[in-house]
């Protein structure tokens, strides 16, 4: 099965941004690569919000991977090598996990987040953590979803501070949904 991999760099105090949106305390220091987690997605799954910061910050979309960006305000359809849509986070994943092809990158800001974690869909958490407290912003997980388990899979440290945490999402083997329980 596809899985659903939130990756993203955090503030040692949580924080995915400072309250106006910029990231300029995240680094990756020489001796980190992201290209080992790259080779194992080919989409990738944002919110407007983030998608229109990272246009502002000179990034772009090309179409060596699947760009879907969930949206209440943008009209649906493609453009651009990028696919906006106003389906719920599950009918998204759905719909995605029925064609063949390697893990989905979800990246975004709390919103995005809250609402994949609330329709239970995030498997795999990778996350890189800066030494920086930056005291307030934006973070990583917002209120307002049910407890979720998660299993330490790898945890790495690189020069000037970095940490890489990989985590798996702990689900019961039971026959009971979590719902149920």
């Amino acid at each position: 099965m596809r899985k659903v991999v939130l990756g993203l760099g955090i503030s040692l105090d949580g924080y995915i941004a400072r309250p106006d949106g910029s990231v300029d305390f995240l680094f990756m220091p020489k001796d980190y690569s992201m290209g080992p987690f790259l080779k194992t997605i080919d989409t990738l799954v944002l919110g407007r919000k983030t998608y229109d910061d990272g246009l502002k910050m000179g990034g772009s979309f090309d179409s060596s991977t699947k760009n879907y960006v969930l949206s209440r305000k943008l009209p649906p359809g493609e453009r651009n090598n990028v696919t906006f849509t106003n389906q719920s986070p599950a009918a998204l994943i759905a719909a995605i996990r029925k064609e063949p092809g390697k893990n989905i990158w979800l990246m975004g800001g709390g919103i995005i987040i809250r609402d994949f974690l609330k329709e239970d869909l995030v498997d795999e958490l990778y996350i890189g953590v800066v030494p920086t407290l930056i005291g307030e912003g934006i973070p990583l997980f917002p209120g307002g979803f049910p407890q979720r388990e998660f299993a330490l899979l790898e945890n790495k440290t690189y020069s000037r501070g970095l940490i890489s945490l990989r985590y798996e999402r702990a689900r019961r083997k039971s026959g009971k949904s979590e719902k149920a329980r």
